[in-house]
């Protein structure tokens, strides 16, 4: 029997005072080590535009680890990755569906976890 991975991520809802914000996230996954899988975070109640986008994600019993982040305006995306996963991931948004995205590559039993997808605010 082959092991496999388990990618969980979690149904985020967020509220600010004077507005509205959720962000939802796509559902639980099992990988094969190898494989690959995109992670989808869906938003409301904010605009995309000028708005960074962090990935993080806890394996069982740790802290936090961040991933990446996406920067999205009118003229421009960019993108900073943590050096150790720089090689195997890519941050993405698709503004006409409110999403931003996490394509992780080359999968192994250590990328199992809950990954998270958290704006940051001023």
């Amino acid at each position: 029997m082959g092991w496999g991975l388990f990618i969980l991520q979690k149904w985020n809802k967020v509220r600010c005072v004077h507005s509205q914000v959720v962000l939802t996230q796509s559902g639980e996954a099992l990988k094969k080590p190898g494989e690959s899988h995109q992670m989808t975070c869906g938003t409301s109640g904010f605009t995309l535009s000028n708005t960074w986008m962090n990935w993080v994600r806890q394996k069982l019993g740790k802290g936090l680890e961040w991933l990446g982040r996406g920067y999205f305006s009118s003229s421009s995306w960019r993108t900073n990755y943590g050096s150790a996963f720089s090689s195997r991931i890519s941050i993405t948004v698709d503004a006409s569906r409110n999403e931003y995205y996490l394509q992780l590559s080359s999968m192994t039993t250590a990328d199992s976890g809950v990954y998270y997808c958290a704006r940051e605010t001023q």
